[in-house]
């Protein structure tokens, strides 16, 4: 299996490549060449199967000769051991054919350590394998930062640096970023927006020669990987609804579009995949695109949902690249047009298959309150507001009869206490571990928007390089 930019000008990569390089060097985002199928008799085998045997058998064909199969195995079951429920993504039944994909049951209650500890563990693999040292750069809009620090905290072959929006995170994310203590981590708090944050990342890997003094390597959801390994769960929780038979439609809060991508490329390999709902907060960037075309930035609004307040989201380059036929060209001059004008527009037919697939749903404060207390009294339990815009954009989706939705919980409600004190006026069940945190020192270094500012302290503080 080789890998593509999306932007057609950097060379063809293999996975471990791929998994070092991140982000392409010319820019854009590496995607398969081509996706891989999975037969119906091999999707229908995976219910009742563990988790973590679904994972090889769906991600293996991404890696081929690269990761042989049983180190592959040796590396999921030792990233799925670090959760607290067996099923890793319990699937809740909430009546009148909604469901409920539980993705936070890791070691830091959000959807992104499903992903985040299979891809510390295949890219230190691959760095000591090499004898090689890497620098991981990462831009955060709060759940990616505390998840990738608790995957690299410790690791051999990597220095970890997380930049994240100075007050635009919730108090429990920002300490699960600044309270590790080991030597190679190190969080940075931006003056900024988490879009600030991401254009820095960016503008690091694509300044060549820092890049490669600093040995730089990603993991925000640029990494393929991180994409790659969220496509499991699509996979497992079709199966329990009768999949193949039966399609199956996901509601996905959706920042980056990361997620949601995962659920495009499950569709890619066979799942029936009836529609994937883009559940977001008012900072509905997607959802506007989706109804007019125009992929149009505006101001970052703060939320509730802070993972949300996102008006660039990297991933829909490569669903871009998908829509106009994997068309490097096409999406090298949309993406010129993002850069100089902050805007873009759709053709007619790649907004049409767009809308073949796709639906959005914008969910305001209210509205999210609202859900939150609606999933309380009618199923007895609360959830956070992210997983709450995915349950409110549910109930609007139009499907046929019989066809079953499932929101994919992203967080456990204690990530977000505030907004579960507003909306419950209780507060969260907090897991020991979280209060425990939350008692610790915290350490990070406050730094301008700029990028010289930046790289100056990550060559000052990174053992690469």
């Amino acid at each position: 299996m080789k890998y593509i930019s999306t932007r057609g000008q950097a060379p063809k990569l293999s996975f471990e490549e791929a998994l070092l390089a991140g982000l392409a060097s010319d820019g854009g985002l590496y995607v398969p060449e081509s996706w891989p199928r999975l037969s119906d008799a091999m999707i229908k085998s995976f219910v009742g199967m563990p988790f973590e045997q679904v994972a090889v058998e769906v991600l293996h064909p991404f890696m081929s000769e690269d990761v042989p199969r049983e180190r592959l195995q040796a590396m999921v079951e030792e990233a799925y051991a670090t959760f607290t429920e067996e099923e890793i993504a319990p699937l809740t039944d909430m009546g009148d054919g909604h469901y409920l994909l539980e993705l936070y049951h890791g070691p830091t209650l959000a959807f992104k350590d499903v992903a985040m500890q299979l891809l510390a563990r295949l890219m230190d693999d691959a760095l000591i394998r090499r004898g090689s040292r890497a620098t991981i750069v990462g831009a955060t809009s709060g759940d990616t930062g505390g998840a990738a620090i608790e995957a690299f905290r410790g690791r051999e072959a990597a220095d970890v640096f997380i930049l994240f929006p100075q007050g635009r995170v919730s108090d429990v994310q920002r300490k699960q970023m600044t309270t590790p203590n080991d030597p190679n981590v190190h969080t940075l708090a931006v003056e900024g927006t988490f879009d600030d944050c991401q254009a820095l990342v960016k503008e690091m890997f694509t300044d060549a020669p820092f890049r490669q003094d600093m040995s730089l390597a990603g993991v925000n959801s640029i990494n393929w990987a991180r994409v790659m390994a969220q496509i499991t769960y699509y996979f497992t929780a079709a199966a329990k609804l009768g999949a193949p038979e039966t399609p199956v439609a996901f509601s996905v809060p959706t920042g980056n579009f990361g997620d949601i991508f995962a659920g495009y490329v499950a569709a890619q390999m066979g799942l029936p995949v009836a529609q994937l709902m883009i559940a977001t907060n008012v900072n509905d960037i997607l959802a506007r695109t989706l109804e007019s075309g125009a992929y149009e930035t505006g101001e970052v609004v703060a939320t509730s949902s802070p993972s949300m307040d996102i008006q660039v989201s990297s991933n829909f380059e490569r669903l871009l690249f998908e829509l106009s036929g994997r068309d490097a060209d096409r999406v090298r001059a949309l993406m010129g047009s993002l850069k100089q004008s902050g805007r873009f527009e759709l053709s007619e037919s790649e907004l049409h298959l767009m809308r073949a697939l796709f639906a959005a749903k914008r969910v305001d404060a209210e509205e999210t309150l609202t859900t939150m207390r609606d999933v309380l009294a009618h199923n007895g339990f609360q959830i956070d507001p992210h997983s709450a815009i995915g349950v409110a954009a549910a109930h609007s989706a139009v499907l046929a009869e019989d066809v079953p939705i499932v929101t994919l919980a992203t967080a456990h409600p204690a990530k977000f206490p505030k907004a579960v004190q507003e909306a419950y006026n209780a507060e969260p069940d907090t897991p020991q571990r979280v209060t425990d945190m939350l008692d610790l020192p915290e350490q990070f270094t406050p730094v301008a928007n700029d990028l010289g500012a930046v790289q100056a302290l990550i060559r000052e503080k990174a053992r690469a390089g």
